[in-house]
């Protein structure tokens, strides 16, 4: 059995402060004991595209040089949400300037960088309460599957970033013990469906969800952009065991027990039964 913990912050685009918050919090949750510690999809900065190449660089590079820090002096995994990392490549978006992937990774406890996904699904809707996205029109799709990442926690972690719960194949296909699911969920968007999804690839794939979210208005102060919040932790029976709520920043925190992992899959052998001869 471990601790994981679920970081809910309020991101803007004032990358510095954002930064500062997140270590922040990430202290906080290693001083509860977490030894899995997740951050939001686009922790780091949550404004125009535009001001995003101003810092972003190779997943290797320095914007996860101080989580990396934090991971080994404190011998804790940290999912790292997700950044802003440049796109190889001639696509260029209408705006101006080359495309971002946005990427999250994995650190280990010796702060190396164990695993990079870069988000294969990209939020491109219009949100009935009037709200347009168009996430493909700066950021450049991933064109590879995640593999699930065996770990020393004793589970096989699998990442994924915030539109991805729409997609139970993805899931399906990474096969992971724990899937990580870092995002900032729209509040129109979150109310209705959140939870709901979450609860239901853990169901299916009899698996632990650890959901790190962004919470209330964020991005520039001019922007009328709200997310549901709610970091949460859901077991392999679909139950929430820990949620941060949709007002304020903070954590959730709950065990995470690999021996829940195979009661539940003994109990209810469903992934046994997959028709793998005709699906």
């Amino acid at each position: 059995m471990f601790l994981a913990a679920a970081v809910q912050m309020r991101s803007g685009n004032d990358r510095a402060a954002n930064e500062a918050r997140a270590l922040e919090l990430l202290g906080e949750a290693a001083g509860r004991g977490a030894l899995l510690i997740g951050l939001p999809e686009m922790w780091e900065h949550i404004g125009p595209a535009r001001e995003k190449h101003a810092f972003a660089g190779p997943v290797e590079g320095a914007q996860l040089a101080r989580i990396r820090e934090f991971c080994a002096k404190r011998a804790v995994w940290c999912l790292a949400g997700s950044i802003a990392e440049l796109a190889a490549g001639p696509e260029r978006p209408s705006a101006g300037g080359g495309r971002i992937y946005n990427t999250t990774a994995l650190i280990s406890p010796r702060g190396e960088i164990v695993a990079a996904y870069r988000k294969l699904h990209l939020f491109d809707v219009d949100i009935p309460d009037g709200a347009r996205y168009r996430e493909s029109e700066q950021v450049a799709p991933g064109d590879a599957p995640p593999r699930a990442i065996e770990t020393s926690l004793g589970v096989r972690i699998g990442l994924s970033v915030c539109y991805d719960l729409r997609f139970p194949e993805l899931y399906r296909q990474i096969g992971a013990d724990l899937f990580c699911v870092p995002s900032a969920f729209t509040a129109y968007t979150g109310k209705a469906h959140w939870e709901v999804l979450l609860r239901a690839r853990a169901i299916e794939n009899q698996a632990y969800m650890l959901a790190p979210a962004q919470v209330g208005r964020i991005g520039p102060a001019n922007e009328n952009r709200f997310a549901w919040g709610h970091a949460c932790i859901v077991d392999p029976w679909g139950e929430v065991i820990a949620d941060a709520g949709g007002e304020q920043e903070g954590i959730a925190v709950a065990p995470i027990h690999p021996a829940r992992l195979s009661q539940v899959r003994r109990d209810l052998p469903a992934l046994q039964h997959r028709r793998r001869d005709v699906l």
